[in-house]
C-alpha cells in the first residue's frame, strides 16, 4: 500500500507539474500587417511642418521669479534655425532696463537697523536699495529640443496647433553688485570712531561682472498660423553671487580665522541661487510657407 500511494503521489505530482509548465498559455506578440490601400502608409497625411529648415526669430519680455531684493524686466529676442522638425540650434539674449524692488527691500529702507558687529553689511537702512545686486543682461548659445507636438481645442469650436520645447546650453549673465572692500572699513578704530565717510561711500559702490553658467528652459509653443506663434517659457540661470550686498562670509576675518563677517566684501561673500525667469514671446518663420508632408 506504501509503494502504491507513493506511485499515485508522483504521477499527480508530475501531471500537474505538466500542466504548470507545459499546459500554460504563453503570451505573445503578433505583428499585424496592414493590407489593402493603407499598405505602407504614413501614421499622419498633409502634416504641416512648422520648422524643419526654417528660421525662428522670437522678440521677448522676460520676467524673474522669486527674488529676494529685486524683480527684474528685460526685453530680448532668440533666433532658431530647425534643423529638423525635432531639433533646432541657436541663441538667446536680453538686456534689463528695469528693475522694481520686492517689499523685503523696502521694510528694510524703512525699518532696519545697523548693527555694531557687522555694520559693513548695511551702512545705512535707507541706502540698502542701493547696494543689491541686479542682473543686467543675459545671453545664451542653445540648443532647442521639441519632443511633443499636437492640437489643442477650445471648446470643441477653435483649434489650434502646439508643441512643448525643451532648450539647453551656456550662458552669460552681466551682473551688479555692491564693490569690493577694504579690511575693516566699517569697523571702529582703537578710538572707538568708524569712518562713517567711506562707510556710507562703499555701500554705493557698484562692480559689474559676467557670470558664466549653464541654461535650460521648457516651453509651449502656440501656432496661430503658419508662420507666426506665442511663446510661454520657464528658463532657469543657476549662478552665484551676492543678492544682498551684505558680508556673509570670509575665508580669513580680522581675527585670522575663517567664518562668518569678515569685514570684507568680496567674492567670498557670493551665494549660490537658482534663478528663475518667466518669458513672453512671439515667434516669426522665415520663410513664411510651411511645407506639408504627403
Amino acid at each position: 500500500m506504501t509503494m502504491r500511494n507513493s506511485i499515485l503521489s508522483l504521477s499527480l505530482a508530475a501531471v500537474l507539474a505538466a500542466c504548470f509548465f507545459g499546459l500554460a498559455p504563453i503570451a505573445s506578440a503578433q505583428e499585424v500587417q496592414v493590407t489593402g490601400p493603407l499598405a505602407g502608409a504614413p501614421a499622419v497625411r498633409r502634416l504641416r511642418i512648422y520648422r524643419e529648415g526654417r528660421f525662428e526669430i522670437t522678440p521677448q519680455a522676460a520676467f524673474t521669479l522669486t527674488d529676494e531684493y529685486t524683480r527684474t524686466v528685460g526685453f530680448g529676442a532668440s533666433a532658431t534655425y530647425h534643423l529638423t522638425d525635432w531639433l533646432g540650434v541657436g541663441a538667446w539674449g536680453f538686456f534689463a532696463p528695469v528693475h522694481i524692488d520686492t517689499g523685503l527691500t523696502d521694510q528694510i529702507a524703512q525699518l532696519g537697523q545697523t548693527a555694531a558687529s557687522n555694520r559693513l553689511s548695511l551702512p545705512s537702512n535707507t541706502g540698502f536699495p542701493d547696494q543689491i545686486g541686479t542682473i543686467n543682461w543675459g545671453a545664451a548659445l542653445q540648443a532647442v529640443f521639441i519632443p511633443l507636438r499636437g492640437k489643442h481645442s477650445l471648446f470643441q469650436k477653435l483649434f489650434i496647433d502646439a508643441d512643448f520645447f525643451v532648450t539647453g546650453g551656456v550662458a552669460f549673465m552681466g551682473i551688479e553688485e555692491r564693490g569690493e572692500t577694504g579690511p575693516g572699513l566699517c569697523r571702529p578704530d582703537a578710538a572707538g570712531v568708524v569712518d562713517q565717510t567711506n562707510c556710507l561711500a562703499s555701500q554705493s559702490d557698484r562692480a559689474s561682472r559676467v557670470a558664466i553658467t549653464g541654461t535650460f528652459s521648457a516651453g509651449l509653443r502656440l501656432h496661430v498660423n503658419e508662420w507666426m506663434a506665442l511663446n510661454l517659457e520657464w528658463r532657469a540661470l543657476p549662478f552665484s553671487w551676492n543678492t544682498g550686498g551684505t558680508d556673509e562670509d570670509g575665508r580669513v576675518n580680522l581675527n585670522g580665522d575663517g567664518g562668518f563677517a569678515d569685514g570684507l566684501i568680496n567674492a567670498d561673500d557670493r551665494a549660490f541661487h537658482f534663478n528663475h525667469m518667466f518669458i513672453v514671446g512671439w515667434s516669426f518663420y522665415l520663410p513664411v510657407k510651411a511645407t506639408i508632408s504627403e
